[in-house]
Parts: C-alpha cells; structure tokens; sequence
C-alpha cells in the first residue's frame, strides 16, 4: 500500500490524523505505518456511531451439568472413546497465549512467568508437562497450536526454542498470531502508540478461530485429520489438556462443544456460569448476574446457576467452520490505553481514555446448538493466575500446585 491509497483508507474511515507525523518518520517506519494501515480493519469503530453499548441479553434458563458421580459412573467408558480419538490424530489442543504478565509485575509473555519456589517452573511449562500426561497415556502426540499477540510473537517462540519446548517435539508445535483490533478515543478516533504505529489490542478470545484460520493453520489442522479442538487459556497451570475423558464424554454425547466446569466457591464469585439463552447453550459473566440468578434453584433445589467456566473448551471444528463468517458481538470496553498526547509524546493514563473491541468466546459457545458442561474437581483443574497476590494469584496457584503434588 502506498501514500495515496493508505490516506484515502483513512480518509473513508475519518482517520486521517494517523498520517500526521509522516513526514518525520524514517523508510522504514512509514514502511512499517503504511504495512499497518493497510492490514487494520477499522469497521469496528462504527459500532460507536450510536454510542456505547452491548447487546441485550435472552431469556436465561439453566442448562444441565454432567456432575462428577455421573462422570465417574462412565469414566472408562469416557476415557477410551477420547484416546481412540486421541491415537487417531482427530484432537488437537490450541493455548491462548497471546497476553503480557503485566498484572504479575512481568514485561514478559505471561506464559514465560517463573512460579517456581526451588527451582525454575514457568506457566509455558507446567501446560506443557499436563498435556505429556495424555501423550504418555494415549502413546501419540498431540498438535499443539499456540496463538501470540504482536506484543509477544517473538518473545514466546524464542522462550520456547530455548527452553526446547519442555519436551514436546517442535514439529508437533504451529505458533499463529490473534487478529489485533484498533483502541481509540471516546470519539471513535484511534490513538497513536507510536508516530508510526496505530494502538491496537488483541481481538478478544472469541477471535482465536478466525485467527487461526487467517493464518492457514485450521486449514492444515483439518488436511491432517484434525476434528476436535481444545481451547485453553494459558493462566490456569492445573488445567487438563486435550483430557481423554473430557474428550470422550463431548463425543458420546454427539455435542458441538463441551465446557469444562468448576463448581463456584460463592454465589458472587468473579466467574462465568453455564446456562441457555433463548433455549441456546450460552454463559452469563459474573457481572450479569442478578440477584435473581444467583439466588435460583433449579428443579433439585440445587443452585441452578453454580457452575463456572474455567476457559477450557473442545469444539468440532466443522461446527466452527460453519460459525465462522459469521459477525460475533462486538464488545466495546472502557480500558486505559497508552498513547501519543497532543504534543506527539508517549502517556500512561491514570484513568481509562477510550475503548478496546472484543469478541468472546462465550458469544461463539452461544452460535452452537449444543453445548455439554462437564464438571471437574476444582483444586485438581483450576489455579488461574491472574494476580501477583490474593484471589487467583501466583501465591494461591502455587498452593494448590503442592496440594496436587508438583514440586516447586
């Protein structure tokens, strides 16, 4: 893209003062502008016409959980259906692991972030060592898709080069970098991070499969005979990957996606809860909750909304491929964003000063006509991390790591 055709882009998406400090730049920085205006898709920006909003939620029902005695009852049967799958080449496992440990004091990729006591332990690392578990159990490797962020492309590949993968072989490693998507201001304008380069975010964590798919690696996944795929955040360093039971269970029941649940510690606890939307599978993040909902029983008199997600979901991949020309919501959310002031000099701000788009990945579980929530032990699967202290904070994720016997 050149001058001419990146200034009438902007000048359709009314962005023209990205090019205001063009002329200052070096060639290769207006190269690197002008590379980056070609590729950003500004459509986003016009949900901000008619001013902030969300969409408006359904009618919320609960939806039925597959509770731990049932699992159990049917665990064998469970667990050879998903290592028949397993040894077949049809599972592949994809960790989101495109974030900064920026909450946990770190410059770093968060999966890079050392949560060892007596010895070194990254997060990178303690997924990898649960996903070998399976590897030992079902004899096969599993493909291991990994997304990163422009923020973190190379930091992540070259951390694991170095640390050679933590045993997994690299050829059954494909990295693919999440779509970014434009910050601006409170009036629809994006901001500079840089004279050359637009503020961007990542997309969310309902954009990894069309990401995926941008970069040609779904389309391989599918040309090996990949027909399941595992979704996992890269926070949760207990958390079973591509598990054969897990796998298994989502296959007997003919579903398009399976949700691994934890049952909730408090009613009003920060996380999101299973449920349907208008007869849909769907999930209500925890600041949707009403009073109501918390306090709902289902037909047992059980809590009818007390299973959170612990972002750890397995999707067929022809059920995505149908989805996936499809526009999830879009969610606008007000955030701090560091740019360029008046004076074409860096800030932090100390309050939020515009808006981040996202899409999430509860809005694709809601495109699905089926949905199987799978209950798991909460101290054996879930230990977020998201804090250097207090509630889901590398101190509680550690206690829970020697609870279940990992050395540190």
């Amino acid at each position: 893209m050149n001058y001419e055709q990146a200034a009438a882009k902007l000048r359709e998406a009314g962005q023209e003062h990205v090019l205001k400090y063009y002329e200052e730049l070096t060639p290769r920085q207006k190269e690197q502008l002008l590379a980056q205006i070609e590729t950003t898709d500004f459509s986003s920006l016009a949900s901000l016409k008619d001013g902030k909003h969300e969409n408006g939620r359904g009618v919320i029902t609960p939806l039925g959980v597959m509770q731990l005695p049932r699992i159990r009852e049917r665990q064998k049967e469970f667990r050879k259906i998903g290592l028949d799958a397993i040894r077949k080449g049809k599972v592949g496992a994809v960790l989101l692991a495109g974030g900064m440990g920026t909450r946990l004091g770190s410059d770093d990729p968060k999966g890079m972030y050392n949560i060892g006591l007596t010895r070194d332990v990254y997060i990178f690392q303690r997924l990898i060592e649960n996903l070998m578990d399976v590897v030992r159990q079902a004899d096969a490797y599993i493909p291991l898709y990994v997304m990163t962020s422009d923020k973190n492309h190379e930091a992540t590949i070259g951390f694991l080069k170095e640390h050679d993968y933590f045993g997994y072989p690299e050829e059954s490693v494909t990295f693919f970098m999440q779509e970014m998507a434009p910050a601006c201001d409170y009036q629809g304008k994006v901001y500079l991070e840089e004279k050359w380069k637009i503020s961007t975010s990542p997309n969310g964590n309902g954009g990894w499969y069309t990401s995926m798919h941008k970069w040609g690696v779904a389309q391989k996944a599918m040309a090996d005979g990949v027909e399941w795929l595992n979704v996992f955040a890269v926070d949760n360093v207990l958390q079973r990957i591509a598990d054969p039971c897990f796998v298994g269970a989502v296959i007997d029941g003919a579903c398009e996606v399976g949700a691994k649940v934890v049952r909730k510690c408090a009613p009003d606890e920060k996380i999101g809860v299973v449920c349907l939307e208008d007869g849909r599978p769907s999930i209500v993040e925890y600041y949707e909750l009403t009073e109501e909902l918390m306090n709902a029983r289902d037909e047992n008199g059980d809590p009818a909304y007390y299973f959170g997600v612990i972002l750890n979901y397995l999707f067929r991949i022809d059920a995505l491929e149908k989805i996936r020309e499809r526009n999830l919501p879009l969610h606008i959310v007000e955030k701090k964003i560091p740019c360029l002031n008046e004076a074409g000099e860096k800030a932090r701000p100390q309050e939020p000063n515009g808006y981040k788009f996202e899409q999430l990945v509860l809005d694709m579980i809601h495109e699905m006509d089926s949905c199987l929530s799978f209950e798991v032990e909460r101290n054996r699967e879930f230990a977020p991390i998201k804090n250097r202290t207090g509630i889901d904070s590398v101190e509680s994720a550690r206690a829970l790591c020697k609870e279940n016997g990992i050395v540190l």
